[in-house]
C-alpha cells in the first residue's frame, strides 16, 4: 500500500508542468518529469551525476535569487525565505541554454523535508519589468511597442489556448503622398481602439504601419472583424491617407512566431 501511494504521488508530480523537487534536509530525494527534461536528464540519479551543488543552478544576475546573496551559514532556504514573496524569484539555464525565470515556493508542513515548487514567470517577469520601464507603449502613437509585443507573443498565444480561441492578426499599412504627422497617427490609433475591444492588442509595428492582434472562434468571426476594421479605416482615414490591410488566421498547432512569419511572407 505504501508503495502504491509512492508511485500515485510520483505520478501526479510527473504531471505538473511546475518543477517539483524535495529535499531531506539539503540533500535532493526527488525531482519530476518536468525538472528532468528542463535540464536533459533522464532521471535524479543522472542529475546527481551530472550537476554540483543545488545552488549552482542559479544563475548570478542580480536581479534575481543566487549564491552571492546568502550569508556565511545560511542554507539557500533561510536565505530566500527572507525576501518578499514577488521577490524570491531565481533564474535558470535549460539544456539548450535559454534562461527562464522561476518564483520559488516551499513548503516545510513535513519534517525535515522541503517540497520546493519552481513556476516558470519568464513572460509575466518581462511584461512587469517593461511595464515598469514604461517600454510597453509607443509614446508618439499610444498603440503598444513592437518590442513588447513580441516579448510577450506567447502570454497572448496561452491566453488564446486558454480560452479556446484561435489568433488573428491584421497589418494596417497606412499611405500619406504628403507624410504622416504624430498629429494624424494618434487620432488614428485613438480610433481604432475605440473600435476595437479590450482583448484586442494594437501595435505599432513600423513608421506607417499597425499590427492588430485578436482573438476569434473560427474563420467567420474573423472575416467579420476583418470587414468591420476596414470600414472603420475607410471612413477615418478618407481625405488624409490611404491604407492596405493584410490578415492571417492562426492554423491548428500554429505559433505566433509561425504566424508572424506567414503574415510577413503574404505582405
Amino acid at each position: 500500500m505504501e508503495k502504491s501511494c509512492l508511485e500515485l504521488i510520483e505520478a501526479i508530480a510527473n504531471l505538473q508542468e511546475d518543477f517539483i523537487v524535495i529535499f531531506k534536509n539539503d540533500d535532493i530525494v526527488f525531482t519530476n518529469k518536468a525538472f528532468n527534461s528542463f535540464f536533459g536528464v533522464s532521471s535524479l540519479k543522472e542529475y546527481k551525476r551530472n550537476f554540483g551543488p543545488f545552488v549552482n543552478n542559479f544563475v548570478p544576475h542580480p536581479s534575481y535569487f543566487n549564491a552571492n546573496k546568502i550569508a556565511e551559514q545560511e542554507t539557500w532556504f533561510e536565505a530566500i525565505l527572507k525576501l518578499d514573496e514577488i521577490d524570491r524569484v531565481v533564474s535558470l539555464l535549460s539544456q539548450n541554454h535559454d534562461p527562464h525565470a522561476y518564483s520559488v515556493s516551499i513548503n516545510e508542513d513535513v519534517e525535515s523535508f522541503k517540497i520546493v515548487t519552481f513556476t516558470d514567470i519568464t513572460q509575466t517577469l518581462i511584461k512587469r519589468i517593461m511595464i515598469e520601464n514604461n517600454a510597453s507603449i509607443d509614446l508618439k502613437s499610444g498603440a503598444y511597442a513592437k518590442q513588447y509585443f513580441l516579448q510577450i507573443k506567447q502570454s497572448y498565444e496561452d491566453a488564446s489556448i486558454f480560452n479556446e480561441k484561435i489568433v488573428g492578426l491584421t497589418l494596417i499599412e497606412i499611405f500619406s503622398e504628403e507624410g504622416l504627422d504624430d498629429a494624424v497617427i494618434q487620432e488614428f490609433v485613438t480610433a481604432l481602439k475605440n473600435a476595437t475591444r479590450n482583448d484586442d492588442m494594437l501595435v505599432k509595428w513600423s513608421a506607417s504601419s499597425f499590427l492588430l492582434a485578436y482573438l476569434v472562434d473560427d474563420e467567420v468571426r474573423a472575416n467579420a472583424v476583418s470587414s468591420k476594421l476596414q470600414a472603420m479605416i475607410n471612413r477615418h482615414s478618407a481625405g488624409k491617407f490611404t491604407s492596405e490591410l493584410s490578415s492571417v488566421l492562426q492554423k491548428e498547432d500554429e505559433s505566433m512566431t509561425k504566424l508572424l512569419n506567414r503574415l510577413n511572407d503574404s505582405i
